[in-house]
């Protein structure tokens, strides 16, 4: 597909690398020249300078011809005069950033009337990822697939756990838990393991499952599988307001530390039912006078990566707390990681994930049988999610009889909206979808999959 974007910083150049990788025609637009240039030279895409909301830029960069605009400058404004243009000029789908709260309970109303394909909204969409995790507060990572009925959570082996030292075959006869473990991290490797694969210690494994099975799954390690109670966020900025709201809906407890006095009055008018405290988190007593050791949750959500960094570390030295950080710059993600920092949020990386799935579901609504495509473990492996139509060679065979390619595995099948794990004796039949997970990219059909 041929695809514009506007606006080359962290979420424009994640984007730009991304869809060029996968093969789709990029231009770049940016009023900023060596970001136009960095952009161009690092990922071979065409590169423009100039005012995105300008019809001869838009016309220059082929706007007539393609298929998708994505604007996601730092200018709600801007972004949606982009779009509108784009949609005049070219009539193709577009997708505008939008991140004032302003206009967050008229996103209907503005999608509508300029003809948006899609408006993301990133620090929402950040608070949405951080209250997930709350719900599950041993996991590094939630999502979910197959209409929600499936969730797939990183979690990290700790040397305490019954999984140290577990074959993957033994693990259902002796934990009694119905689950897939499709993924294991060990430090730089990504392996789709078989049942003689061993666990240990400090491995991040991905667990497929129901959301009942995973709870289970979660009491058999002797981990919490209750949402957390209370919460401390530091910082009051958008996403925090954002996340209060959700975890107040859900009769969590709330206190958002926050230094600047005029803002800790709006965040007590917009949060009534929260507790703000005018403090400065970087002062330790401050932290512990507020009751850091006891807190169940705690979010480093100041708009400094350094300081939410130190602030996580120094929670983690003294709380069992489920600890989020909120961290904006991309480029040191190999270094934060080995740092431990439980989860870890990067909000413009999080939006043009969200941009990319649109875009992979326009494409693939045009030339292949998936329904929706996911990358996970810094893009080394594939969640697909297949919908089996009439005279599929592989309906009605027990899975154990499919000669799969290598690091390719069938993980789940929903058939007539009821999920199951899938074992070697599960049959999949004409309607079902199919959730498979790879190594291999490139899947265009489930038929791919097989040798």
């Amino acid at each position: 597909m041929k695809i514009i974007i506007v606006g080359c910083g962290n979420v424009g150049s994640t984007l730009a690398e991304q869809l060029s990788t996968e093969g789709h025609d990029i231009t770049v637009i940016d009023m900023r020249e060596q970001l136009v240039k960095d952009v161009s030279a690092a990922y071979d895409v065409l590169g423009l300078v100039g005012n995105g909301a300008s019809f001869n830029v838009q016309s220059e960069a082929g706007v007539e011809q393609a298929d998708l605009l994505v604007a996601v400058t730092g200018a709600d404004e801007l972004n949606l005069l982009c779009c509108l243009i784009a949609r005049k000029a070219g009539g193709c789908h577009t997708i505008a950033r939008v991140s004032n709260p302003v206009y967050s309970s008229e996103i209907g109303f503005i999608k509508e009337e300029l003809g948006l394909s899609m408006i993301i909204n990133p620090q929402l969409t950040a608070a949405r990822e951080m209250a997930r995790m709350l719900k599950f507060p041993s996991a590094l990572k939630v999502d979910t697939f197959a209409k929600s009925r499936s969730e797939l959570l990183v979690y990290r082996i700790d040397e305490d756990s019954p999984l140290c030292n577990m074959k993957l075959k033994e693990m259902s006869m002796k934990l009694h838990c119905d689950v897939l473990i499709p993924i294991v991290e060990r430090g730089e490797q990504v392996v789709i393991p078989g049942g003689d694969f061993t666990l240990l210690e400090k491995d991040n494994i991905t667990v497929i499952a129901t959301q009942a099975k995973t709870i289970d799954f979660f009491k058999k390690m002797g981990k919490p599988t209750a949402a957390a109670r209370d919460i401390m966020i530091i910082g009051g900025g958008i996403t925090s307001i954002y996340l209060a709201k959700q975890l107040l809906q859900m009769g969590v407890k709330v206190k958002i530390i926050e230094r600047d006095i005029n803002r800790c009055e709006e965040l007590a008018e917009m949060l009534p039912k929260a507790m703000i405290i005018h403090g400065d988190a970087t002062d330790k007593d401050v932290l512990l006078e507020e009751g850091l050791v006891e807190t169940e949750a705690f979010v480093a959500n100041t708009n400094f990566d350094e300081e939410n960094i130190m602030l996580t570390l120094f929670a983690k030295s003294l709380s069992k707390a489920k600890l989020i950080t909120k961290v904006h710059r991309i480029a040191y993600d190999d270094i934060i990681d080995s740092l431990d920092l439980g989860s870890v949020i990067y909000p413009k990386y999080i939006t043009a994930v969200h941009i990319i799935k649109y875009v992979r579901a326009m494409k693939n609504s045009l030339d292949s049988n998936i329904e929706t495509l996911y990358r996970l473990n810094d893009n080394r492996v594939e969640v697909l999610e297949f919908l089996i139509k009439d005279n599929s060679p592989i309906v009605g065979i027990p899975l154990v009889d499919l000669k799969l390619k290598p690091n390719v595995i069938i993980g789940c099948i929903t058939h007539k909206g009821r999920l199951e794990i899938a074992r070697g004796q599960s049959v999949i039949a004409v309607g079902d979808t199919v959730i498979l997970i790879t190594t291999q990219t490139g899947m265009h059909d489930i038929l791919d999959a097989l040798k």
